[in-house]
């Protein structure tokens, strides 16, 4: 049964609500003497605390649980650059969270691999001990000597520190984020890991996934999807749990977020997807181009919600598409057989996409699952087929894509003949030998990709979300039709779910890593 909110959209009752409304239901008519008579033969074996009514309670408020860190590998480089964003200043901590400077300004922090250590070194060196420059209850504490650079840790960590005047925000080469920041040296490589609550990250990925000016129930089905998808990919044996790529779900930092998507999280705030009270995999893409796929088809396990559904995606750009496939592409795809001059649909699933092809190429063929025939040619989805299209519409005019039939201006690199001596027409014409004319070679043919759709084609399509939120649709329900049979509850409600809300050191081995190998959104 789903309840009314002040904004004429609905949502889904929880043990929260319960409470709540069981709290505004009056005094016992009886009981209430009763209660208050056993709370006054305890109070002499309580303390008072306990006994004390909660002031947010009492005020009608809801207490909100602490948000989950999640911690989101942003990129991996041999060199990094960070800054402060705005008038906030950066301060510098090695792996044990030992403070080590603050940095000032907006100038770049230079941080480099070397010899299997991350060496920090500001360009130029603006950098004062730990907490330098900052007031006391004396006033302003005395800046001690520069520390020597550059410093070299096996672990840096990085965490914007707060002012009045602005948000508190790091830039990493090219875009902000929220939270800290950890480098990590891993194979030649500086990992740089971002490490911020759970709410607080889910703002710019609806922003990275979803048009922030899409209707508001898109956006707020968007950030149950992605709370839930993070929430149970989160790998608490690895070093970090999630990519800002399409490898999990898009996040671009900051400037992904808007008062939209802000809201649409605020919204939701908490809000998950169960099955059976557990986590669903709440996989999305793009567009499905009319309908879903099953779990099953794409991947080994067939999930129960992860079911073939109609899609609205009418309005999609890539509900339908075609993509030319040229030999040099054809070759450099399929190396080992030379090429494809056909490419056969041996099987598909029940929704019609690929389950497994045959490319037929001048030195042999290979048989391949959809997914495999995807990847290679770099196709938007696996609901495809294949078509060869004529590079010769007429008898004398080739046709490429791109070019336009007509004369060919002097100089234009145009076919000429060389010159003949005129006919004399006392002389017979030579006629073809017995057989008949020639016959003309076959005319070049082109392969072409037509298809339907954009990802995977798994659980929520977010065009289709768009369609539904587009007429009136609430995000429940949106939830419902992609994701069947689920259950919308807080995550805090979840039996047996770990939040690690701070920054301890986590020695289990344990993954919550999905079970589908894929990322949200492809």
């Amino acid at each position: 049964m789903d309840c009314q909110q002040g904004d004429g959209t609905s949502r889904m009752p929880s043990q929260r609500d319960s409470r709540r409304h069981a709290a505004k239901a009056g005094p016992w008519p009886l009981g209430g003497v009763a209660l208050a008579a056993g709370l006054a033969l305890l109070a002499p074996l309580v303390p008072p605390a306990l006994l004390a009514p909660d002031p947010a309670r009492a005020a009608g408020r809801r207490v909100e649980a602490p948000s989950p860190e999640l911690r989101v590998l942003l990129q991996e480089g041999p060199a990094l650059t960070v800054r402060a964003a705005g008038a906030t200043r950066l301060r510098l901590r090695d792996g044990r969270g030992k403070a080590l400077l603050v940095i000032s300004g907006e100038r770049p922090l230079r941080l480099r691999w070397r010899a299997g250590l991350v060496e920090v070194e500001p360009d130029p060196v603006v950098a004062a001990a730990a907490g330098g420059g900052e007031r006391t209850a004396a006033g302003p504490r005395p800046e001690p000597e520069p520390i020597q650079m550059p410093l070299r840790l096996s672990e840096l960590w990085l965490e914007p520190v707060p002012s009045a005047d602005s948000d508190p925000a790091l830039w990493l080469q090219k875009r902000r984020y929220r939270g800290r920041l950890q480098i990590r040296p891993v194979n030649e490589q500086l990992q740089a890991i971002n490490v911020l609550p759970l709410e607080t990250y889910l703002p710019s990925v609806v922003g990275s996934e979803m048009p922030a000016s899409w209707p508001l129930e898109a956006l707020r089905a968007q950030a149950v999807a992605a709370r839930t998808y993070a929430l149970k990919g989160r790998k608490p044996g690895a070093a970090y749990d999630l990519k800002a790529t399409v490898a999990s779900q898009m996040y671009k930092g900051l400037e992904a977020e808007t008062a939209s998507t802000r809201a649409a999280v605020a919204d939701t705030r908490g809000l998950v997807l169960t099955y059976g009270d557990s986590l669903i995999d709440a996989v999305f893409h793009s567009s499905a181009g009319g309908v879903t796929e099953s779990s099953g088809d794409l991947w080994p396990r067939q999930l129960p919600y992860l079911v073939s559904v109609p899609d609205f995606d009418q309005t999609s750009p890539v509900r339908e598409w075609r993509q030319p496939l040229d030999p040099a592409k054809l070759r450099q795809a399929f190396a080992e057989i030379g090429g494809a001059a056909a490419i056969q649909v041996l099987a598909t699933t029940a929704s019609g996409r690929v389950r497994q092809a045959r490319v037929v190429g001048p030195a042999g063929q290979l048989v391949l699952t959809g997914p495999q025939l995807r990847s290679r040619l770099g196709l938007k989805s696996t609901f495809v087929r294949f078509e060869l299209q004529p590079l010769l519409p007429g008898p004398t005019a080739l046709s490429l894509p791109g070019l336009e039939a007509g004369p060919l201006p002097a100089g234009s690199g145009a076919l000429t003949l060389p010159a003949q001596a005129p006919l004399d027409a006392s002389q017979p014409l030579p006629f073809p030998a017995a057989g008949g004319m020639p016959a003309a070679p076959p005319a070049p043919q082109l392969l072409v990709a037509v298809g339907r759709g954009f990802g995977h084609g798994v659980g929520m399509s977010q065009w289709g979300a768009f369609a539904m939120a587009s007429r009136g649709t609430g995000f429940e329900q949106i939830l419902r039709h992609y994701y069947r049979g689920t259950r919308l509850q807080p995550y805090t409600e979840v039996p047996g779910l770990a939040l690690a809300t701070g920054l301890e050191r986590r020695d289990d081995t344990g993954s919550t890593a999905t079970a589908l190998p894929v990322g949200g959104r492809r």
